[in-house]
């Protein structure tokens, strides 16, 4: 007997229906299996969240303390009503996970948002063979290639040294979790590091799991903010442009996001730079990872969805597109940086 899919689309999220669960749900419901912390996968409201161990402290932090909550460690498996869960490294940010999901001997993968490259702080990715791959697809397009994490790294560390000689600070705009952890180890020893709160609230919660982050100041912009003098500042997309930023002496910014791949830093007349940085893999890392999961089908989901998945049909791959309402943090920096932009 031919074995088959066990898994539905519906108006809630991506339901496991043997399991009796769902995979980063978009509404309230009774479980909710999590690939990582954030605000489009991991949402409030569910009665009962299970996600990796690095992901709690997120989670607890971002929805509330009280919430019940089950941590795993990785490839450490969950029976959930027959159906055999784990979670393995997505490489994406700290704590994210790829779902494993076994039933009857078929297996479903759920990446969540994934890259391929070590970034020196989340745990590497994992490749994880299966019968069915859901993908993401934010960067699905072949202009998106990434350089190494240690190439970006010397060129953002030699951007700041250059601003450090001339009196400037150095301020990086980056995602609040994720991006501006792998700003703090890019740019590790490179001067004094201060974040905003917000960050320093996220970092908190990292460090809590035993993972060490480079040394850092929270800046506090009614205090201390001229002490950041040529230093390193790191502030999330919400705050470029602001009157908070503007109160940096000397300042310096560079944006880094996976958009800059194309745009550039101009396409932000207030960016003196840009770096293109990001928590998703490009084009090839995408296109390798479904290729080596083996898998029959492939279910495309948010970014370029459409192009992606027409691809995969061209070299052979059995690929669906998957209309869901996930966003991307990086979709969320591309919205704030043009509305700054469309605001000047």
């Amino acid at each position: 007997m031919k074995k088959s899919s066990f898994i539905k689309f519906t108006n809630k999220g991506i339901y496991c229906v043997p399991g009796k669960f769902y995979i980063d749900p978009w509404r309230p419901v009774d479980l909710a299996v999590i690939s990582h912390g954030h605000g489009d996968h991991a949402r409030w409201g569910m009665k009962k969240y299970l996600c990796h161990h690095y992901t709690k402290p997120v989670l607890k932090h971002r929805i509330g303390e009280d919430i019940e909550i089950q941590s795993l460690e990785y490839a450490e498996e969950v029976n959930i009503n027959g159906v055999k869960v784990s979670f393995f490294p997505a490489g994406h940010i700290v704590g994210s996970a790829q779902i494993r999901m076994e039933w009857k001997g078929y297996v479903i993968v759920f990446s969540g948002d994934y890259k391929v490259d070590d970034d020196g702080i989340s745990t590497p990715f994992e490749l994880v063979k299966c019968n069915e791959f859901i993908t993401e697809s934010t960067f699905g397009l072949p202009i998106y290639n990434w350089l190494k994490p240690e190439d970006y790294s010397e060129k953002m560390r030699t951007w700041a040294e250059n601003n450090r000689e001339n009196g400037k600070t150095s301020v990086f705009v980056g995602y609040s979790l994720g991006k501006a952890q792998r700003i703090m180890k890019s740019v590790e020893g490179q001067g004094r590091i201060f974040v905003h709160s917000s960050i320093a609230k996220l970092n908190d919660a990292i460090e809590s799991v035993g993972i060490d982050l480079p040394k850092y100041e929270t800046v506090n912009f009614f205090e201390n903010y001229k002490e950041t003098k040529g230093e390193i500042v790191i502030v999330p997309p919400a705050l470029l442009d602001s009157n908070v930023i503007k109160k940096i002496p000397d300042r310096a910014t560079a944006i880094c996001s996976g958009w800059m791949q194309v745009r550039g830093s101009r396409r932000w007349r207030s960016a003196d730079a840009g770096f293109a940085i990001s928590d998703h893999a490009d084009w090839t890392g995408l296109l390798n990872t479904v290729k080596a999961t083996e898998a029959e089908k492939v279910f495309v989901t948010h970014g370029q969805t459409a192009v992606f998945a027409k691809y995969l049909n061209e070299i052979g791959i059995n690929a669906v597109e998957l209309q869901t309402i996930f966003g991307d943090e990086e979709t969320g920096e591309k919205e704030i940086l043009e509305e700054n932009n469309d605001s000047e």
